[in-house]
């Protein structure tokens, strides 16, 4: 069986991305390698026109450039490619990250995920810089919301630092399903996890707020997070460039927050703010 090999160029490379992952999913897309500048799709080649691609929502977004090619591939064994491009992430050797698959290692800190088509491996920068976040900072008792969670890798670190009360929220099913699956994975029965947006955040309040989506979800939801923050507590914001940190900061001074500290690699900035 022949299958078309579809190699997608993004940037900025999320949420474009998952937003991506999950419109070719729908049109009969069986596996998805995900690298640093964009995305590898297979589908079978005698049920899929390349011409449906102009149809595909994303492309009408003027706030990503994807560009793509195509090529005949045939069939290969999906899984065992995908296990040898995902290898395990260490932060501060302390966290490890990894697929069921890997070795486990003498870690504080041994998280399993089965990612799929979920962003939030620990392999792009920015999850990488909010799992060092977490790391640094003092979870013991508090109440957290991770937001755009992904594969909930954020909330399950954070539940093993101590945190007692948490929830995940991703507008997307199958990061809905895929935290499911990983908090489960992980023993963690302290996440709740649920499908939608800033809209479900009602009267609840919260120690800490995770949110790695990206700079417009941010700008926009920052006010709606500072509402849903207790005092004394801490937003760590990632998803958005070095370069765009001085906007980021500035609307969160406008609710009332203060810069703390950032981290930054290849461009990517994660930043804590204290309320």
């Amino acid at each position: 069986m022949e299958y078309l090999e579809i190699a997608f160029k993004i940037s900025p490379l999320q949420p474009a991305s998952d937003i991506l992952i999950a419109e070719l999913d729908a049109m009969e897309f069986e596996s998805f390698v995900e690298q640093e500048d964009g995305l590898i799709a297979y589908v079978q080649k005698d049920i899929f026109d390349l011409n449906a691609l102009e149809e595909i929502y994303l492309f009408q977004q003027k706030e990503f450039d994807i560009t793509w090619t195509s090529k005949t591939v045939k069939q290969q064994n999906w899984n065992a490619e995908w296990e040898k491009s995902f290898k395990p992430i260490l932060v501060q050797d302390k966290c490890m990250v990894r697929a069921p698959f890997h070795e486990k290692q003498k870690v504080t800190y041994d998280i399993i995920i089965e990612p799929k088509m979920s962003f939030g491996t620990g392999h792009h920068e920015t999850t990488f810089m909010m799992l060092s976040h977490i790391l640094d900072y003092d979870f013991t008792g508090k109440s957290v919301l991770d937001m755009g969670c992904g594969t909930g890798v954020l909330a399950i670190l954070a539940e093993m630092r101590g945190a007692t009360d948490l929830e995940a929220i991703d507008i997307d099913n199958w990061c809905y399903l895929n935290s499911l699956e990983n908090a489960e994975r992980n023993n963690c029965n302290k996440i709740t996890v649920k499908e939608g947006d800033a809209s479900l955040l009602g009267n609840k309040n919260y120690d800490v707020i995770l949110a790695n989506i990206n700079r417009n979800i941010l700008l926009k939801d920052i006010p709606t997070y500072v509402s849903c923050l207790n005092k004394g507590g801490a937003l760590f914001l990632s998803g958005f460039y070095l370069e765009d940190l001085e906007m980021i900061s500035s609307k969160c001074e406008a609710t009332g927050l203060q810069f703390e500290k950032k981290l930054d690699k290849n461009n990517w900035v994660a930043a804590k703010y204290v309320f």
